[in-house]
């Protein structure tokens, strides 16, 4: 926005609502200026030296909308954003983001108490039964095409890419997410391979070609199902290449390999042993799994409460102290791990800078409303993944202790070859 304000000459009045109070406490990194509701103007915290850009100006709509936010700000401020109840004046969105998770995430401080009860509810949101995985995952996943085209790479990857170094450009890191995996699938010729929660099928087709062997990819959403069978047919990959409509508990048989990317978050928490369980059921004696998912660095939690409703129903980000004794308990050996840290923050800014670009397409597909509930879904990812916590994890898995190197060398190996091949066929 380009109007600016003179704080100078906000009238000096002691916080008296709730929500006032509330800020006046909270608010020490960063300077939040609220006018309204009314001829209300308050403003709270400093702009610190380092982060000129922490100077945020709201304007709330009505009396209802700073109730609202007081009483309940993880759900309402959400949702006063998509209803335009709540605009900004001055700075952006991922600043007022900031400010809040800058002032009351991380582990310090939460609220140990209250913490403890909302995971009383915990395992009723993760109640993840086929029927309701099924409804979960359409509610986000089948919605037109037109919308994750204006935002995602050219081969529609989901979930977190890969920067080797800061300068590459979305598909790109998408590529190098997709040859650092199949580097830890160890892929060879003839093997079987498991996709669970195939998307849109890149990977899968990523897979194939590198390893010349038959993929097996599921979803639960009808419209990725359509396309990836498009693609594979497209690509002439049909005869290697097969998608179904599938829940990860109905499959039988054997894989020499399983790979699993940003599926593992829809899982649900009284389904962990389920899920581990069945990938070590699925896997062959001297297979290889490799599951890649969001996690949170500090220690179980609770799923947003607007991300819960407007976005991901039944989705969960899990701590490694939840998932890792599930592992043991299936029997899998840990042969790998690792943390991808503000990987996830970039592929969402390249995300929001594409879905931005895009704007007028989508609102006349979805509306205005549909938009900043878009928007307010990238940019407080995205702060989290800065502020909040956030990581990525990716765990190798297998039924025996040498399926693996003892070194992690042949990761590096196998990714240096793949580059090669790109370059050859890029040149061709």
């Amino acid at each position: 926005m380009s109007t600016t304000y003179d704080f100078a000459a906000f009238p000096r009045r002691e916080p008296t609502t709730f929500l006032e109070r509330l800020l006046a406490r909270q608010i020490r990194i960063g300077r939040l200026t609220v006018l309204g509701p009314g001829p209300r103007e308050h403003s709270f915290g400093t702009v610190p030296p380092d982060a000129p850009h922490l100077d945020v100006v709201v304007r709330l709509r009505d009396r209802r909308t700073a109730w609202k936010i007081a009483f309940r700000p993880g759900l309402y401020v959400g949702e006063a954003y998509m209803d335009g109840a709540l605009t900004i004046e001055q700075g952006r969105l991922e600043d007022l983001l900031e400010i809040g998770l800058r002032n009351t995430g991380g582990p310090s401080r939460r609220n140990l108490l209250r913490r403890g009860l909302r995971r009383l509810l915990h395992r009723v949101h993760q109640a993840n039964s086929g029927a309701r995985a099924r409804r979960n995952v359409a509610a986000h996943y089948d919605l037109s095409d037109l919308l994750y085209v204006n935002f995602l790479d050219a081969d529609r990857q989901y979930s977190c890419a890969y920067f080797a170094t800061p300068d590459l450009t979305l598909e790109q890191a998408q590529e190098a997410k997709k040859a650092h995996l199949a580097a830890k699938l160890l892929l060879r010729a003839g093997q079987r391979v498991l996709d669970i929660g195939c998307g849109w099928g890149g990977l899968a087709l990523t897979l194939a070609r590198a390893g010349q062997g038959q993929v097996t990819g599921i979803t639960l959403s009808a419209e990725q199902l359509a396309v990836a069978r498009r693609r594979a047919e497209a690509e002439e990959l049909d005869h290697r290449v097969g998608f179904a409509l599938a829940d990860y508990r109905s499959l039988t048989g054997r894989f020499d390999r399983i790979v699993s990317v940003g599926m593992f978050e829809h899982v649900g928490t009284p389904y962990y042993q389920t899920f581990f369980d069945k990938i070590a059921g699925l896997l062959t004696e001297d297979g290889v799994a490799v599951i890649h998912s969001i996690g949170r660095m500090d220690g179980p939690g609770v799923t947003s409460a607007w991300i819960r409703k407007y976005i991901f129903p039944g989705g969960y980000v899990p701590a490694l102290s939840e998932v890792l004794p599930v592992v043991e308990r299936a029997g899998l050996w840990v042969t790998d791990v690792e943390i991808l840290r503000l990987h996830y923050a970039e592929t969402l800014r390249h995300w929001r800078a594409r879905f931005t670009a895009n704007l007028d397409a989508i609102r006349e597909k979805y509306g205005e409303r549909f938009c900043r509930m878009w928007m307010f879904y990238l940019a407080a990812s995205e702060m989290s993944f800065r502020h909040d916590g956030l990581m990525v994890f990716q765990l190798q898995l297998a039924r025996s202790v040498d399926a693996v190197p003892l070194t992690r060398d042949y990761i590096d190996v196998r990714e240096d070859a793949a580059e090669g091949r790109h370059a050859v066929a890029d040149s061709a």
